[in-house]
């Protein structure tokens, strides 16, 4: 059942057969918002971009962010208190959210999916990325980069769909098309940069040779480059992101030695998210459930056009 909400001044001019100022019209939904907690990166931007777009839609909302799956979902029952008119949620965790998706079910409020995927299909709509295509042209780029064969570290993201999509991704692309490619070492790097810089010092300890590093995030992507350049390893050939931060497209675009791809992961997916929830909210059935974006490549030979010095992420 979708779920409608009308203010007292819709009601009346309707009954007064009044045209209804679009604004007022906006005014009359409020959508919950449901992310991880973030200040920067590739979340950071997500937010962000929620924020704007609500703003941009005239509507009310109500923004909650978690640090863990238990907070997220004590978010997700207190805008179930609230009676929203529907939810935009990026899930921490697939398991944990899945729980989480079955409240919102039950208490008919449309649930709308950012990135990462839950264990069921009862929601209005999932807006992601192409996270099987980051995973494959991922391995394309670092077996054509190395000919075919070499030692591959992969650094992964948290637990959750992403994570799993982007590493069978690469895994069945590298079986297929790469076997010489061996992954010897996958490690997480949780999304965070810091994180990724300490995993990536101690797998060069352990690893005295490494020809590529797949890494799931162009934050994790940064800290591993520092790592590499702290250690003053020559060994490494490549280094892949994703997602399609500023940061890492300069580094492409200045020719970085190691830094040579990434593919585009763009936090401006949740726009996308809190317009079907605010068409949801008022009604309207979105025209497709799921929304894949394209996992583009982007290196030295298109970033040029992509490269944005004032984009948020």
């Amino acid at each position: 059942m979708q779920r409608r909400h009308f203010s007292l001044v819709s009601v009346l001019a309707v009954v007064a057969g009044l045209h209804v100022p679009q604004a007022a019209f906006a005014q009359d939904v409020t959508i919950g918002m449901s992310f991880p907690s973030a200040t920067h990166g590739w979340m950071g931007a997500v937010i962000k971009n929620a924020q704007d777009q609500a703003k941009a839609s005239g509507i009310r909302h109500v923004m909650t962010t978690a640090s863990d799956p238990n907070k997220q979902t004590n978010d997700i029952e207190d805008l179930i208190a609230k009676n929203v008119g529907a939810v935009v949620m990026l899930p921490i965790e697939t398991d944990a959210m899945t729980r989480a998706a079955a409240k919102l079910k039950a208490a008919r409020i449309p649930l709308i999916i950012v990135d990462r995927e839950v264990k069921t299909d009862d929601y209005a709509a999932l807006i992601k990325g192409d996270n099987v295509g980051i995973g494959t042209n991922a391995a394309a780029y670092i077996g054509q980069a190395l000919g075919g064969s070499g030692s591959v570290v992969e650094i992964i993201g948290v637990p959750a769909s992403v994570t799993t999509q982007r590493s069978q991704g690469f895994r069945d692309a590298v079986a297929k098309s790469y076997p010489g490619l061996k992954v010897i070492a996958s490690q997480a790097g949780d999304f965070q940069r810091e994180k990724s810089l300490n995993v990536m010092q101690n797998l060069l300890q352990q690893h005295p040779k490494i020809d590529a590093v797949y890494t799931h995030d162009d934050e994790m992507a940064l800290g591993v480059l520092q790592a590499i350049r702290e250690a003053r390893r020559t060994d490494i050939k490549v280094v892949t992101g994703a997602g399609g931060s500023k940061a890492v497209y300069k580094l492409i675009a200045d020719k970085d030695p190691l830094m040579k791809a990434t593919f585009i992961y763009s936090p401006l997916m949740v726009k996308d998210a809190v317009k079907v929830a605010v068409d949801v909210a008022r009604g309207k059935a979105p025209a497709s459930k799921v929304i894949t974006i394209p996992a583009s490549g982007v290196t030295a030979d298109n970033v040029a056009t992509l490269y944005d010095t004032k984009a948020n992420y």
